[in-house]
C-alpha cells in the first residue's frame, strides 16, 4: 500500500470516527490542500454531504468573495460571458439555468443603448440642421467665439457656438458607438 492509500486510509477512519461524536444529521468534510500544488488536494466527504452546505459554513466562518480562487474566476468568467452573449443576442443558457438572469441583463442593456443611440443620432441630426440655421445669421464660429460665445448679446450666436461645441462630443460618441 503506497503512502497516500495509508493516508487515505487512515484519514476515512478518522472520519468515521469523528463521525461517532458529531450532533445528529452533522456531516463531515476533511480537506487537505498543498498550496501551488492541486494536483496533490485530498477531499473526503460524508455520504450525502451537500458541498454548498460547505461553503455556506465556511462563509459563516469568514470565506470571502473577495480572496482570489480559481473558482470565483471561472464563475465571474460566466456571468461576464453570459451578460456579453446576451448582449449579443446569441448563445442562450439552457431553460433554468442560473446564467439566464445575467444574459438577459446583457440583452436589455444592449437594446436600451440600442435606442439611447438611435436618439443620440436623430438628435445629432437635428442639432446639426439648427447649427446650420443658427450659422447663417452668426457669422464664422472664431467671430461669434470672440465676442461672448455662448454669452454673445445676440441669441441667435449664443445658439450657434452652443450647437457647434456640442456636436462635437455627440458625432465623437456616435463615432466610437457605431465603428
Amino acid at each position: 500500500m503506497s503512502a497516500i492509500q495509508r493516508f487515505h486510509q487512515v484519514a476515512n477512519d478518522a472520519l468515521v470516527n469523528l463521525s461517532e461524536h458529531c450532533p445528529q444529521g452533522a456531516k463531515l468534510a476533511l480537506v487537505i490542500y498543498t498550496p501551488g500544488e492541486p494536483e496533490k488536494d485530498i477531499v473526503l466527504e460524508d455520504q450525502g454531504l451537500d458541498r454548498n452546505e460547505v461553503v455556506s459554513a465556511l462563509r459563516r466562518r469568514g470565506l470571502s468573495i473577495d480572496g482570489d480562487n480559481a473558482y470565483k474566476r471561472d464563475l465571474l468568467d460566466a456571468v461576464v460571458g453570459a451578460l456579453a452573449f446576451g448582449a449579443q443576442n446569441t448563445t442562450p443558457p439552457p431553460a433554468g439555468h442560473w446564467g439566464q438572469r445575467f444574459w438577459d441583463i446583457g440583452r436589455e442593456e444592449r437594446a436600451n443603448s440600442e435606442a439611447l443611440l438611435k436618439a443620440l443620432e436623430a438628435l445629432t441630426q437635428i442639432a446639426g440642421e439648427c447649427e446650420r440655421i443658427a450659422s447663417n445669421y452668426s457669422g464664422t464660429i472664431d467671430g461669434v467665439f470672440e465676442h461672448g460665445g455662448d454669452d454673445h448679446e445676440d441669441p441667435s450666436c449664443a445658439i450657434f457656438h452652443r450647437l457647434y461645441y456640442a456636436l462635437f462630443d455627440a458625432r465623437a460618441a456616435l463615432k466610437k458607438a457605431t465603428h
